[in-house]
């Protein structure tokens, strides 16, 4: 979380980040209303999310991929956005390359 009025961050030590993590999502912003990630699926990787209590944007920054929203399949690419809503059932599969996205949700989460 964040105090200040203004924040910069740089992708590449975002994934710097990410990588001593043990976790594909590395939450980088929290504030009352937004929460920012980087989420990082492998290349054959499997997407484990479930429905979340907020709308949110993915904003795919690399890699190559299938989106499924409501059994409905999109190929996914760099400059691929997307906007679901809340409580939607969506994810991430058929990833052939290494994924990179940035995950913008319209409230933070508690806990």
């Amino acid at each position: 979380m964040t105090d200040r009025p203004f924040a910069l961050f740089e992708l590449a030590d975002l994934q710097g980040r990410q990588r001593r993590t043990d976790d594909p999502y590395y939450e980088f912003l929290r504030v009352p209303a937004l929460n920012c990630g980087l989420y990082v699926l492998p290349a054959g990787s499997t997407d484990r999310q479930t429905p979340h209590a907020e709308d949110e944007v993915y904003v795919v920054v690399e890699g190559l991929g299938v989106f499924t929203v409501e059994g409905a399949d999109r190929t996914v690419q760099r400059g691929s956005v997307l906007y679901v809503k809340a409580g939607v059932d969506h994810r991430f599969h058929s990833i052939t390359e290494d994924l990179t996205v940035l995950v913008f949700f319209s409230s933070a989460e508690t806990g």
